[in-house]
């Protein structure tokens, strides 16, 4: 689904990502890992057309985005969940979420994207005329997620998904990862909670200084002894 061939990519005249690859397969969960300033927010950024990369290539169901600005990679089917969640806080639940649903392969859905939404997250619902604003961290968390699924993605990227949120929020945060894989989303996580992250992982990919350094399988990085001495401390 989503093809990277080493993408270099810097901020003014300071390189942040040397040679960066890696590949995701429809229907998986995969991972960046590492600790803050290993590129990691800098790579999705880039996939997404925030930020544009030096050279390399970033190809999306066998078509070349590298030149696509971000509202048309959107329209692809890729999607970012920011880190910090981004929500309009003057505007109400549902307004945020008719604005997920901007793009035009997923206007006509709309109705039926709500419904989906709101069956993964029930509050937001039952809040759905509440100021964003005026809801607890985890809630506002749950609504970015709701909103950049408004948009149909084919591909969901989070940056840092359970950030700041209290450990039984994060849980939440990652059984609803669990169920949209369950639903065909493939997700592109970034993630600092290694543990929960590697757990949920098909594969994932190791961030050091702009580098990736390890790659494998969710369930062998999570018992690599690297992994478990540098980031689980162990």
């Amino acid at each position: 689904m989503l093809e990277i061939r080493g993408l270099n990519v810097s901020y003014e005249r300071v390189q942040v990502l040397w040679d960066i690859s890696f590949n995701i397969e429809a229907g998986e969960v995969v991972t960046l890992l590492g600790s803050n300033g290993a590129g990691k927010s800098t790579t999705v950024k880039t996939i997404q057309g925030l930020l544009k990369s030096g050279s390399g290539s970033i190809r999306f169901m066998n078509r070349s985005i590298d030149e696509l600005p971000a509202y048309k990679i959107v329209e692809e089917g890729v999607a970012l969940v920011p880190e910090g969640r981004e929500i309009f806080p003057k505007m109400s639940v549902l307004e945020n979420l008719i604005l997920g649903a901007y793009a035009s392969r997923a206007r006509d859905l709309l109705k039926d994207s709500l419904e989906w939404v709101f069956n993964l997250y029930p509050k937001l619902e039952e809040r759905k005329e509440q100021l964003a604003g005026t809801m607890s961290g985890g809630e506002q968390q749950m609504l970015a997620i709701a909103r950049a699924l408004m948009s149909k993605p084919k591909l969901l990227m989070l940056d840092e998904p359970s950030l700041g949120l209290a450990p039984v929020i994060v849980l939440q945060v990652f059984d609803i990862i669990k169920k949209l894989k369950e639903e065909g989303v493939t997700v592109l996580l970034v993630e600092q909670n290694i543990h929960h992250a590697l757990e949920i992982s098909d594969r994932a990919y190791i961030m050091e200084k702009g580098r990736i350094i390890l790659e494998g399988k969710g369930s062998d990085l999570i018992n690599n002894h690297y992994v478990r001495e540098a980031y689980l401390g162990m």
